[in-house]
């Protein structure tokens, strides 16, 4: 069996195709991500899908697409920030050249669903996607599915407040975030939140990648282990996942998913069971390989 997967990024467009009962990725293709019309990013994408099914020999091989941004259930229109995409429609386009129903999920939510289905999050019934990279991203799957959304936001972590006992804890500052606000919590527990912290403790904006090299940044490991564990804490109290799969850059920090769980054990509401804290299976190929399970599914 193979199936195709696509992950449309803000920078690339990556056709993976996959094969077997763990899907397995056998090839990768990757295009630039055309970023000056909605017309050229749709020309670059049916072009992914093409070469899917000619290089795997089946014109009708089920495809998936993981995008970035929101994607309104009920009319399909896109919004995103950096993709060409705010308000067109990929599924509609795509059915509109193939003729065929292509399904189109959140790049999270299919990060979450990938790590459900032979992934990390295997056997548990609700698992909680969390990427922490650039930014914070967040999906869900629950009993091996994604489920049904009013508005087709994901799991938003990453623009969630954070908690004014982590800040206060810490006497760190309100960070602005990109959407405009204060103190969203991707300021503070992602790639970028982490060189935010690095420039308020040691006033160099180091990154997690000079861990090892700059002793001054083993403090702020350990405050940012800390804070990310009240986010976890608002992550259980509100969707209660009995897995919790990290992915993104930082899931590759040395023993993230142990300092993750040590955080949310020392604020975890009463006797609350906690979740399995794991870092991602499927690294990089998990967005594209939730995708082509969709489009299994579909």
């Amino acid at each position: 069996m193979r199936i195709g997967g696509i992950d449309l990024g803000g920078t690339k467009i990556e056709a993976r195709l996959f094969e077997g009962a763990g899907a397995e990725t056998v090839k990768v293709h990757r295009v630039p991500t055309p970023t000056d019309s909605f017309d050229g990013l749709m020309s670059a994408l049916i072009g992914q899908v093409d070469w899917l099914r000619a290089e795997s020999g089946d014109p009708s091989l089920p495809v998936g697409v993981a995008i970035p941004g929101v994607i309104d259930p009920a009319t399909g229109e896109s919004f995103a920030s950096n993709i060409p995409a705010s308000g067109h429609s990929i599924p509609a386009a795509l059915k509109a050249h193939f003729g065929e129903a292509i399904p189109v999920v959140n790049d999270c939510m299919a990060f979450a669903f990938s790590e459900a289905q032979g992934g990390a999050g295997d056997g548990h019934r609700v698992v909680m996607g969390l990427i922490l990279g650039t930014g914070v991203g967040g999906g869900v799957s629950i009993d091996g599915a994604i489920p049904p959304r009013h508005a087709g936001l994901a799991v938003e972590v990453g623009h969630i407040g954070m908690s004014y006992r982590a800040i206060e804890r810490h006497g760190l500052p309100m960070f602005r975030c990109g959407c405009g606000r204060l103190g969203c919590v991707e300021n503070y527990i992602s790639g970028t939140g982490f060189k935010n912290i690095a420039e308020w403790k040691t006033g160099t904006r180091h990154g997690a990648e000079a861990l090892g090299t700059e002793p001054a940044l083993d403090e702020v490991l350990d405050i940012w282990a800390d804070i990310a564990g009240d986010v976890l804490d608002t992550i259980q109290l509100a969707l209660d996942p009995d897995c919790i799969v990290i992915g993104g850059g930082l899931s590759n920090l040395p023993g993230v998913a142990d300092r993750l769980t040590t955080s949310l054990e020392a604020l975890r509401l009463g006797s609350a069971r906690m979740p399995l804290i794991t870092v991602a299976q499927h690294g990089d190929s998990s967005g594209a390989r939730g995708a082509a399970l969709m489009g299994l599914k579909a």
